[in-house]
């Protein structure tokens, strides 16, 4: 079987692990029609791939979605795909663990992955195909609370990130999370869980923001 990956460092690290050391081949567009399955981790910063994909056929696509709607991509183009898509949730820190949170937008494509995940030994979930998926939509929001709380000046970043760990049993405070899922993912899963919903629970930290603005001060 032959997998592709297209993604950042750390994305296909995790990749790795979760695959068991599988070979992966480094994804090219030009050699698209010679791979069986392709991971596309960072495809919510490029969804532009949709139209790669879109036509193909026999083809398994894994893409991160967690920044996007699959749904919506497709009303866009004004077609559903022939090939199988499968949306996951591949935000740094979350690829290698217990359990995959996936999803498709119909029951044949969720059979197709389900096969496909169980040759190859990974547990997996599939939730409904809405921005944020599941655990990034919770996981973001406390990570903003995190950030509301340390701007009202009711405890410090160590006291947070203690505190979290020792209260709720997480396994890592929310502003030491941040820095490793990496706050841009943070900002831009917020602002588009923000503009899905617009619920207020997602409206962003004024202090999140500074701080993830700070990263194109050169």
């Amino acid at each position: 079987m032959n997998i592709a990956v297209k993604g950042q460092p750390n994305q296909i690290e995790e990749l790795k692990i979760l695959l068991e050391n599988r070979p992966l081949i480094p994804f090219k567009v030009n050699e698209i029609d010679t791979y069986d399955v392709v991971f596309d981790l960072d495809f919510d910063d490029t969804p532009e791939q949709i139209t790669i994909y879109h036509q193909l056929k026999n083809k398994l696509i894994v893409v991160g979605a967690v920044k996007i709607q699959l749904e919506e991509l497709y009303a866009e183009i004004g077609s559903n795909p022939t090939c199988t898509i499968v949306g996951m949730n591949a935000l740094p820190t979350f690829i290698h663990r217990d359990l995959l949170e996936c999803c498709t937008i119909n029951e044949e494509d969720q059979l197709i992955a389900a096969d496909f995940f169980k040759q190859l030994n990974i547990q997996h979930r599939f939730v409904q195909s809405r921005v944020g998926l599941v655990t990034p939509r919770i996981v973001c929001m406390i990570i903003n609370e995190a950030y509301n709380t340390l701007q009202e000046g009711t405890a410090t970043r160590e006291d947070i990130d203690l505190g979290m760990k020792l209260g709720t049993a997480y396994p890592k405070g929310p502003f030491e999370w941040s820095l490793e899922i990496g706050l841009d993912h943070i900002y831009e899963t917020l602002e588009a869980l923000y503009q899905d919903t617009k619920d207020d629970r997602y409206k962003i930290s004024p202090l999140l923001k500074t701080a993830y603005l700070k990263n194109f001060i050169l």
